[in-house]
């Protein structure tokens, strides 16, 4: 396979050929690919005639579970397919008893999609504690100050969904094993814009969505599992068995395999744009594309804090993932006005969020933030200058 660095990213721009405003809302969705765009036809013309569609559509998902255990560096057997990052905490957190280690650790920059979970687990006798601060802001040394021998969970983000913020999560995955507590790692802010490797992380799980920079849609995520055991989840179906086909409505045969975590029917449309969004990915250097995406935010952060920009994320390369946090009191109003002028940006709580990736270019960038500095200078003392980190 030609994997594309970066003096190749432009012609690779020619899968968003009906792309004609600038998007910076990788973070949040990507625009349509014209390969997912005909993954999702040829899932439809399956539906056409006497054969079944499933017997063209199963595969799809035998493939998409190959192709993100190839990205992540794993085995298809540590892999299960489910239907969004809520439904593979839960599974996870099923799994596990809270006592005698009753303790969660997560932080304050947790994706609510995994905190309310982790906080669900109090109801079963788990002890959840918050480290980091209330505006929520979070750094490796807090994980590792709350960290003992009384936890069972720590789940780290690696890269946190608002403020862009990378954690060092072998650091804390190490200091997590050492106390005897397993880890958790939320990848849906990285794959797809810097490599991911489970191995060098050293986690117990990983939960990815294939939407945002993984260029496919919401409705199905991989739940990575480091080693594959008998722990059972609660919730279950027929695609958590050993014979998918048996058809056996009063028999539970579990697979020694992660599927076991897998429920009902997979979304099909999802599986389809999954598979080739990743197709996409794997013909791409993430270490490129990770050193592209660094060098185009270093730009966008000195270029929007001289306009008077406070920015939320980290300026260390090291620090900091694909999309700038700029700081708004409004940011859906910053973000339509952004959109007015035909760029996309995504809005989170207090901040607009510029994300790029490999197809991003610098001329696009500069302009954006061009823009926002006129926004700045025609709207003073509108933006939220609470200090820049």
């Amino acid at each position: 396979m030609t994997r594309r660095g970066v003096d190749a990213f432009g012609p690779a721009r020619d899968e968003f050929a009906g792309l004609d405003w600038t998007h910076l809302a990788w973070c949040s969705h990507a625009p349509r690919a014209t390969r997912v765009q005909a993954a999702l036809l040829a899932m439809t013309a399956a539906m056409d005639g006497p054969t079944s569609a499933w017997e063209t559509w199963e595969p799809q998902i035998g493939l998409l579970r190959d192709r993100f255990a190839d990205l992540i560096g794993c085995r298809g057997d540590q892999v299960a397919l489910l239907a969004d990052a809520s439904t593979a905490a839960f599974q996870v957190a099923s799994t596990l008893p809270w006592s005698p280690r009753p303790k969660i650790v997560m932080s304050s920059a947790e994706f609510p999609g995994l905190a309310h979970v982790w906080l669900a687990q109090q109801a079963r006798g788990a002890e959840v504690v918050i480290v980091g601060d209330q505006a929520g802001r979070v750094s490796g040394e807090d994980y590792l100050q709350a960290v003992d021998e009384r936890t069972a969970l720590v789940s780290i983000p690696a890269v946190t969904y608002r403020d862009g913020v990378r954690l060092p999560i072998r650091e804390i995955t190490d200091a997590a094993h050492a106390a005897g507590a397993m880890v958790v790692v939320d990848g849906y802010q990285a794959l797809g814009v810097e490599p991911v490797d489970v191995a060098r992380w050293d986690c117990d799980y990983l939960i990815a969505g294939f939407s945002k920079y993984a260029l496919g849609l919401p409705g199905v995520v991989g739940l990575y599992e480091r080693t594959v055991g008998e722990r059972r989840p609660d919730l279950t179906g027929w695609q958590g068995r050993s014979a998918l086909h048996r058809w056996d409505s009063r028999q539970l045969d579990w697979p020694q395999r992660a599927a076991r975590f897998q429920a009902g029917t997979p979304a099909v449309p999802a599986v389809y744009a999954a598979t080739a969004g990743l197709s996409l990915i794997n013909e791409l250097d993430l270490q490129a594309v990770r050193q592209h995406v660094t060098m185009l935010l270093g730009d966008a952060h000195r270029q929007l804090s001289a306009a008077g920009w406070s920015i939320a994320t980290p300026q260390a390369p090291e620090e900091h993932g694909a999309h700038l946090a700029v700081r708004h009191p409004e940011p859906e109003k910053l973000t339509a006005w952004l959109a007015d002028q035909q760029v996309a940006v995504s809005p989170r709580g207090g901040v607009v969020r510029i994300a790029v990736h490999a197809y991003s270019t610098p001329a696009e960038v500069s302009a954006a933030c061009d823009l926002l500095a006129r926004f700045n200078a025609d709207h003073p003392g509108q933006n939220a200058l609470v200090g820049t980190s």
